[in-house]
């Protein structure tokens, strides 16, 4: 399917008397009101704009990155007469947490019932630390906002926040509706948060005066092969336009293609299994958890688990045949913590 991804689809229509806005640009993308984001006038142009996608055949679509104010306002975007899907921020904004996760789930499917489009999920982009570094942070910072890092943000926990990226991801792929992946998440990327002062470009930085690290730690060019920069994205010798950490070697392609137990090799497992079982189609049925930290879920055929919480769960039964985990589980019947598996049933 062709078609166009909207940048700032929320901002193309300001308010009536044309305000001036009075916020700076960072808080502008933590979401901050303005006169220019999410006006009704909005959804007159995309009326007429569909239309035109309406005119093609085979079918054109169009995906709104909108930064708006919860489920049932980017809904107002996928009316029939308006855009297709739109990217799932609140679900990207969600901490590390079981409830707030069952919450923004059943809020998110809710929303997009009541205009009959697709749901959306997304847990990294362009404009966010990545996740598996978010994840590793202490659970008050391991929500996303637009506009990258800061420079006195809580140091992650590497290994923690690869663990937890996993098994988010493992549990976003269960989902029903449309799973939207950043480039790079599926290697298990970090945020690069030493990048030298003098090579950053994101105006952020500038504009702050350093105090914001600005969103260059989530573009560096992703590693493809060999044991140092640029790792085949360039001719060897080669400098992109951000610095790699030599530390990628590990990271790349190449060095993750023929692992099992990889980070590629986890997305490349779940998407085909996401695929055989029809995931992206049908009802979600939650299921009564082993504990409070577990978010557990019925998909035709599939039982997901996650378990959000610090110490192992033991089953109460087991759902059916572990298909897929984001971790190792020598006992099936029991779930590590910061881990998601799914059973066929």
């Amino acid at each position: 399917m062709d078609g166009f991804r909207i940048d700032v689809a929320h901002g193309l229509v300001k308010a009536p008397g044309l305000p001036s806005a009075s916020i700076v640009t960072s808080e502008m993308l933590a979401g901050a009101p303005t006169p220019y984001w999410d006006q009704d006038g909005v959804h007159d142009i995309y009326r007429e704009w569909r239309t035109i996608l309406d005119s093609y055949r085979p079918e054109r679509i169009a995906v709104a990155e909108a930064w708006v104010d919860g489920p049932d306002r980017l809904s107002r975007y996928l009316r029939a007469d308006e855009l297709h899907q739109a990217f799932n921020f609140q679900f990207l904004t969600t901490p590390w947490s079981a409830a707030a996760y069952r919450e923004v789930i059943d809020l998110s499917l809710a929303a997009v019932a009541e205009v009959d489009a697709p749901a959306t999920w997304v847990l990294s982009n362009h404009d966010v630390v990545r996740h598996a570094t978010r994840f590793g942070r202490p659970t008050a910072h391991t929500g996303g906002s637009a506009g990258g890092a800061e420079r006195d943000e809580a140091p992650a926990d590497r290994e923690l926040g690869l663990a937890r990226a996993r098994a988010a991801t493992l549990m976003m792929l269960a989902l029903p509706g449309s799973a939207y992946l950043y480039q790079g998440e599926e290697l298990g990327l970090p945020e690069v948060l030493d990048l030298p002062d003098e090579v950053r470009q994101d105006p952020l930085f500038r504009r702050t005066g350093g105090a914001s690290l600005g969103r260059d730690g989530c573009r560096v060019p992703l590693p493809w092969s060999g044991d140092r920069p640029p790792f085949g994205f360039g001719p060897a010798g080669s400098t992109p336009w951000l610095p790699q950490p030599a530390e990628w070697a590990t990271l790349t392609v190449a060095a993750q293609r023929d692992d099992p137990h990889s980070t590629w090799s986890m997305y490349r497992d779940a998407l085909r299994l996401r695929r055989t079982h029809g995931l992206g189609l049908g009802p979600l049925t939650w299921r009564d958890a082993p504990a409070p930290d577990v978010v557990a879920f019925d998909r035709p055929g599939v039982t997901c688990l996650l378990n959000c919480g610090s110490t192992p769960v033991r089953l109460r039964e087991r759902p059916g045949r572990l298909l897929l985990a984001s971790a190792p589980m020598p006992d099936p019947g029991v779930l590590p913590a910061n881990t998601a598996a799914w059973w066929a049933h």
